[in-house]
């Protein structure tokens, strides 16, 4: 079975931070760029940062840019993302998607977890 499972999330103040992971079961994970997905009620979906598949080539959206870091362990079939000084506006659902290339960032996702609620309030 194909699938992604988010974990991580949970409630934390402002300035603190959390790191997500997310578990890809079959074969697919190291051939594939991977991406970090939120959602809020009032902004919709935001890809928030991608992976590529063989260089780790990065990129990020300018609303986590130098807070958050994306990374991976193939090996493990792993995706991370350290949220560091977190802000209320970064409270979402967080979804791990696989990119529909090896390059992230520019293509559609074909793959979804069900997604890890994280909420930043004091």
């Amino acid at each position: 079975q194909v699938e992604l499972v988010e974990s991580g999330g949970g409630l934390v103040q402002p300035g603190g931070s959390l790191r997500l992971s997310c578990t890809a079961s079959g074969s697919f994970f190291s051939n594939y760029a991977m991406s970090w997905v939120r959602q809020t009620p009032g902004k919709g979906l935001e890809r928030i940062s991608s992976i590529n598949r063989g260089d780790g080539t990065t990129f990020y959206a300018e609303s986590v840019k130098g807070r958050f870091s994306i990374s991976r362990d193939n090996v493990q079939n792993t995706l991370y993302l350290q949220m560091n000084s977190l802000k209320p506006e970064d409270t979402a659902v967080y979804y791990c998607a696989k990119d529909m290339s090896t390059v992230g960032g520019r293509y559609a996702m074909d793959l979804w977890g069900k997604g890890t609620l994280v909420t930043v309030s004091s």
